[in-house]
This record gives C-alpha cells, structure tokens and sequence, in this order.
C-alpha cells in the first residue's frame, strides 16, 4: 500500500546565488571599481550573522535561527534572501559606495512551534530595511561582512564561499528520482556500502515528465539531503562540475535544491 504526501514548496523561492563580475568602463574612477570588485566579494558568499552590536555596547552572540542555526544572508542579482528562520525571506538591495539600502522584505507564511524563533524572524523583517552601510573585510581565512544600522547597530557576519564560486560557474539544474531503500553496493574505498538508487527524470518546459532514464547506483552523498529508509523521492537538483577532481571522488557535485515529490511506501 502506497501512502501520498505533500509534493511541492510552492512559496519557496530558491534563488540563484551568482558571483558576478563586471568590465569598469575606461571612464570608470578607481573608487567605482573598488566598490564594484567589493560587491562581486559581496555576492560571492553567503553570510552567517555571528555578533550583533547594540551602539554603545559590547558585542553580543546573535540570537540563533531555527534549530540553532544562524540567520545567513545571501546577495545576487539585486536582490538579498534571508535563511535560517521559519520562513524564506527575500527582498531588493541597492549599494551606492559604502551605502546600502534593504526594501520589501517579503517571506513565506509558515508557522513555527519554536515562538523565539518566529519572534526573531519578525524582528529581522522590521528591522533590516534600516540597513545603512556596509563594510567587507577579506584580509583573514575567513571573510567578513560588517553591516551597520540607522540605529546604530552592527552586525557581523561571517562568509562562506557559495557553490558557484567554488566551482567556478552556475549550475546545471537536473531532477532524480531517489528509491526508498538503498542497497549493496561495491565500493572501493568502504566494505559493505550501502547506495541510493537514484534515475533521472526529465520534464518539458510545462512540467511534464518526457523521459524516465535507468535506475543507478549513487555513490556519495546528495548536499543537504538526507535519506529516510521507505520514501521515495524526486529531488530538484544543482549540479556543478569541479575544476579539480580530488582522487576517488565525482567529477560533479550535487546540491538538493528542492524535494518536489515525496511517497511514503508500506509494506504489508
């Protein structure tokens, strides 16, 4: 016996997170440049809130996100997207110099049980269009970005490098069909391993399914997707190729961008 359940996120609005670059005209001052070379760095992580200093005080830890992750903030194509909280949240960004300026914040409407956490999601709403100034520093390992409030207030955020620019360019957007149950597989690195079976499937530009490859067997892990025994699922997928090819691994790397179908399947 076959049981359904809930198939698409339909407000969830996965954005793409390009590190663009740009060519200065030759009329194009020197301090142009440095802004457009810090917006391309700005664009190029994704950027985890670690501190938030109130004016006048020291800093403090920042409140932590849905299932005590941090809020992270992610740039592109003029538009700023908000994860780590109940709901996805989006909204436009302009940057003039060191100024720079949040409007519309918008998100989806899904409740959480965790009251600090949606408390904290309204907070942030209300409170990041009076974002005023901006400031990135890549001078260690790690990068940061300091944005600092009408108020006063500063948040630092820590970055992390987005998929495109560890892989060097934009996706190839594909969708698998992932079995319920894994099975043996031979590998040589790990006795008795255990894959996912997974197929792809391909739809036309109305989204219907137009071709149904053969099942494989999937040898690692799909990034942010975690397998439960007995469910079978079509994951939408971001896939990037390497530049470089560490021994013994894929040439590509798969990110689970949505699950857009999901079946529970019983045994009687």
């Amino acid at each position: 016996m076959k049981k359904k359940f809930a198939l698409t996120a339909g407000f969830v609005a996965i954005m793409g997170l390009a590190a663009c670059s740009s060519v200065p005209s030759a009329n194009t001052t020197s301090a142009q440049q440095s802004s457009m070379s810090t917006e391309t760095t700005l664009q190029a992580y994704n950027w985890a809130l670690d501190t938030v200093t109130p004016k006048g005080q020291k800093p403090q830890a920042a409140p932590a996100g849905l299932e005590g992750k941090p809020l992270v903030l992610s740039f592109s194509d003029n538009q700023v997207s908000v994860d780590g909280l109940c709901n996805i949240m989006n909204g436009g960004y302009t940057v003039n110099g060191s100024h720079i300026s949040v409007s519309n914040p918008a998100s989806t409407m899904k409740m959480c049980a965790d009251e600090k956490v949606m408390r904290f999601e309204h907070e942030v709403g209300q409170f990041l269009p009076t974002v005023s100034q901006w400031d990135v520093n890549t001078n260690d390992a790690t990068p940061v970005l300091t944005l600092t409030f009408t108020d006063g207030t500063k948040w630092r955020m820590q970055g992390e490098a987005t998929p495109e620019t560890l892989y060097g360019g934009a996706p190839e957007r594909i969708f698998l069909e992932v079995a319920p149950q894994r099975e043996a597989c031979s590998h040589g690195m790990i006795p008795n391993y255990q894959c996912l079976k997974v197929r792809e499937i391909t739809y036309n530009d109305n989204g219907l399914k137009t071709k149904t490859g053969d099942w494989e067997f999937y040898y690692g892990d799909i990034q942010g997707y975690e397998h439960q025994p007995g469910i079978r699922n079509v994951l939408r997928i971001n896939r990037y190729t390497r530049q470089n090819i560490p021994a013994d691994a894929s040439k590509y790397v798969d990110i689970l961008d949505m699950v857009v179908e999901s079946e529970t399947t019983v045994k009687l």
